[in-house]
């Protein structure tokens, strides 16, 4: 004989709303620990900062003065005897921007004479890199 206590047995089942709340965290969780893992390859050059700055770069050809004025063209080590001609030969006929990425510590006579040469070899799309001003 089965007695009727008022209340239905119901059948137990599992939410998915707080689980799918569970997994979005945790994926959220690892992107955002293998985007903390990302190791940034680059030379350590501290860039002055001005007031007005592009921070559009596509395809260009990155030459750096470090604070011992040692001169890199693309991360690459380089004399600064011939190196027009080496950007010219990397830029093949292209109009590739040219961006001088100087240490603040670096001569600024340095940079002047590398401007020099590279106006000289006919580039004329030379710029200077910085960091932006915060106010």
């Amino acid at each position: 004989m089965k007695l009727n206590s008022g209340y239905e047995t119901k059948k137990a089942r599992v939410e998915m709303l707080p689980l799918i709340d569970v997994v979005f965290l945790l994926l959220v969780f690892f992107i955002y620990a293998m985007l903390s893992m990302v190791v940034h390859h680059g030379l350590k050059v501290d860039l002055p900062s001005a007031g007005s700055v592009s921070l559009e770069k596509e395809d260009y050809i990155a030459i750096t003065i470090d604070a011992d004025n040692h001169l890199f063209l693309n991360e690459e080590p380089v004399e600064a005897d011939g190196l027009a001609a080496r950007v010219l030969a990397l830029r093949g006929g292209e109009a590739k921007p040219v961006f001088i990425n100087g240490d603040q510590k670096a001569d600024l006579g340095l940079a002047i004479e590398l401007l020099d040469d590279l106006k000289k070899a006919g580039i004329e799309e030379v710029s200077f890199s910085c960091t932006k001003e915060t106010p």
